[in-house]
């Protein structure tokens, strides 16, 4: 069996894959900034205690997910497992702090070493948004109303948008007492990560996917009754913020996401064209704790794995948009020929038609199988007579109809457009 070279859960994104990521970046580039959004960009590599801090010691990406290393100077560091926690460090310091709200949008990939599965890659691509600063219900709905906008305008139809509520973090404090009390009585029948989150994060418990665990959170009573009036207030704002922009939504009280950074509003899409693992984006309100700044980073935002989106996509049919064609392929017949179109290429491209040259010595045959290859519409034919005469033979290779264009009218001719 022959080997690919590429670490496990890792994978290629090929010239014929990458038209339909264009497609869901652009998209996401244009409904984004129709509110307000405007794209940034973070590195890959972190310092390791970003993480820890931001996303919590705690939870199991910090844990058992993270890619981290040592470098030759001894300083630890981690491909980043997500979006939010390096954009909140670029913000910590700036006006930010003082409640200027700054709205960015992300694209690029992240990493876990989680199992691989369908969607679920080591290093996987997210899209995401992050509106820092300032805290408003309308900033949760709004968030959750650009999301569902932009699943539209990409063609996924049939998604659910659950929500919930996590509460303050004084909140948690009360629900976790709670929480602990009534799974501990069922604790010999929870699985084995799900008894040790008792005791060191139980939220991850009501997370979790392993379906005794399931049943057993779901028999639990609803944590936000034990949240305060203002927590439960907020929700509620936001709510009716949702309800005004015309948003179907399922209040899920089970609903937790499983970073530690969340407070307040929690969200999530589901699609059932995802099998079992059926997350589609997830998000909600948060404060990122991150180095070198007293007060965490307040903000609300979501991410979107692109892998799922696309199998979303191709679940539902959905068309897929193709390779452009190549505008012109140039055969030449003889050296003279070779460097006329050397030139003639030049003159086309700036004018925004694609051109390939063939340049070896490749026999008229060869050159008419390589611009079949390349899926050329037109074949560009000169050779001494050709030459001589001021004139190009342009082959429509869907047709192969030829006609003669003298040199000076090239530009004139539709390359892209007529068959």
């Amino acid at each position: 069996m022959a080997t690919t070279f590429l670490p496990p859960g890792t994978s290629d994104i090929t010239p014929e894959e990458i038209p339909q990521w264009r497609f869901v970046e652009n998209a996401a580039s244009r409904i984004f900034q129709l509110y307000g959004y405007l794209e940034m960009r973070t590195p890959v590599m972190e310092f390791t205690e970003l993480f820890q801090r931001g996303i919590g010691d705690e939870t199991d990406v910090v844990k058992k997910e993270m890619y981290s290393f040592e470098d030759k100077g001894g300083r630890g560091l981690t491909l980043r497992p997500e979006g939010t926690a390096g954009i909140m460090r670029s913000f910590a310091g700036t006006d930010v702090m003082n409640g200027n709200e700054r709205r960015v949008f992300y694209m690029g990939p992240m990493f876990r070493g989680e199992k691989p599965a369908a969607g679920r890659k080591r290093q996987f691509h997210q899209i995401g948004v992050e509106n820092a600063g300032g805290v408003s219900t309308l900033a949760d709905a709004e968030s959750m109303a650009m999301l569902a906008q932009y699943l539209d305008e990409i063609g996924i139809t049939g998604y659910s948008l659950l929500i919930n509520t996590r509460g303050s973090f004084e909140d948690r404090i009360a629900a976790e007492v709670l929480l602990r009390e009534k799974l501990s009585k069922r604790s010999n029948e929870l699985c084995d990560d799900c008894k040790e989150r008792l005791g060191r994060n139980v939220w991850r418990v009501i997370d979790c996917k392993n379906p005794n665990c399931s049943a057993i959170v779901d028999e639990l009573p609803d944590i936000t009754d034990s949240f305060s009036a203002e927590s439960r207030s907020y929700f509620e704002e936001v709510r009716g913020h949702l309800d005004k922009m015309g948003l179907e939504y399922t209040v899920d009280s089970k609903l937790v996401r499983g970073l530690d950074y969340y407070a307040h509003t929690v969200f999530e899409v589901t699609h059932s064209g995802l099998g079992a693992q059926n997350s589609l984006a997830g998000g909600g309100r948060y404060e990122v704790p991150v180095p070198g700044s007293k007060r965490p980073v307040p903000g609300v935002g979501f991410a979107l794995g692109v892998e799922r989106l696309l199998m979303a996509r191709e679940s539902l049919g959905a068309e897929n948009p193709h390779l452009r064609k190549l505008d012109v392929y140039m055969i030449s017949l003889g050296a003279a020929a070779v460097d006329a179109n050397v030139i003639m290429s030049m003159t086309l491209r700036k004018a925004g038609i694609s051109t390939v040259v063939c340049g070896g010595d490749k026999s008229m045959k060869g050159q008419m199988r390589a611009a079949n290859r390349l899926s050329a519409r037109f074949a560009l034919i000169r050779g001494d007579q050709e030459l001589e005469r001021g004139v190009v033979v342009c082959k429509n290779m869907e047709t192969s109809e030829q006609r003669e264009i003298p040199e000076g009218e090239i530009l004139e001719f539709d390359f892209r457009t007529r068959r």
